[in-house]
């Protein structure tokens, strides 16, 4: 991928701009790898036996994001913008998804997310949620790996797509 648009993190920043550095690093990875693609690129399911597709895999991510970030971290009512059909999670089934629609919502959820870390004073601030004391630095750290792993699929779907392969 040679049009890497990327900001790196900084490799002597404090922890929380590490953290929120290395989550935005994610989630540019994520929208570098969807880049370019027709829509039915961005639903092709590039492994037969797997539903995981780039869409998929956007639509995903906005869910996670709202999760974490509003549902736990805030405590606020966050219904799932796709909720779930016959037992499985919806933002995987792709087929008759709007792709504009998935990317607008997962560039809001980013922008929440990113107002939700940044109204915490601390990484060490901790919320209840459900009877786990969870703190700011585990949902970034979390979702760091989050992406990360997802990313790893991304890798792989586009390759899978059109032969563009890169970091």
């Amino acid at each position: 991928m040679s049009d890497d648009q990327r900001v790196h993190p900084s490799k002597a920043a404090d922890d929380r701009a590490s953290l929120t550095a290395f989550l935005d690093y994610q989630r540019a990875t994520l929208a570098m790898k969807c880049q370019g693609l027709s829509d039915e690129q961005l639903k092709q399911r590039a492994v037969p036996t797997s539903g995981l597709s780039l869409l998929g895999l956007v639509r995903h991510a906005a869910e996670v994001e709202r999760s974490w970030f509003r549902l736990v971290l805030n405590g606020e009512d966050c219904k799932p913008l796709w909720p779930r059909t016959n037992g499985e999670f919806a933002d995987f089934q792709v087929e008759d998804a709007d792709v504009d629609e998935a990317f607008a919502f997962w560039h809001e959820a980013c922008e929440g997310s990113r107002a939700a870390a940044d109204a915490v004073e601390s990484l060490d601030d901790t919320v209840d949620f459900r009877g786990e004391v969870i703190s700011l630095r585990y949902v970034l750290t979390h979702m760091i790996e989050e992406y990360a792993r997802h990313n790893g699929h991304a890798d792989l779907l586009r390759e899978a797509i059109d032969g563009v392969v890169g970091e």
